[in-house]
């Protein structure tokens, strides 16, 4: 059984940051590649960032260069860290595998920017 936990969410102003994490248990984590995704209200949910098992990363074209995707496979943890924050970035932020599987789906930790 896989469980995704996700934290780090809260509400910033305009152009701050935040690190969201995701801890990862009960899988060969080392050897998944793992995402970040998001939904906004009223909207689908979708993929924002992406990271293999060996460390390549990928993101939408809405946060690139402002968001970075990292892990640590000794801890099971993968990372967001969201510098220049955007009130459109508003959204529940979620982990999970690429591609996601549905029963994996966590929580999600809300992130809210806002003046």
């Amino acid at each position: 059984q896989v469980q995704l936990v996700e934290s780090g969410g809260g509400l910033v102003q305009p152009g701050g940051s935040l690190r969201l994490s995701c801890a990862v248990a009960g899988s060969d984590f080392s050897r998944t590649d793992m995402g970040w995704y998001r939904q906004a209200p009223g909207k689908e949910r979708e993929s924002v960032a992406r990271i293999s098992r060996r460390g390549a990363t990928a993101y939408i074209d809405s946060v690139k260069d402002r968001f970075t995707i990292s892990r640590d496979n000794a801890k099971n943890m993968v990372y967001l860290q969201m510098n220049g924050l955007k009130p459109e970035d508003t959204a529940v932020y979620y982990c999970n595998t690429i591609p996601d599987v549905d029963n994996y789906w966590g929580q999600g930790t809300q992130v809210t920017v806002s003046a």
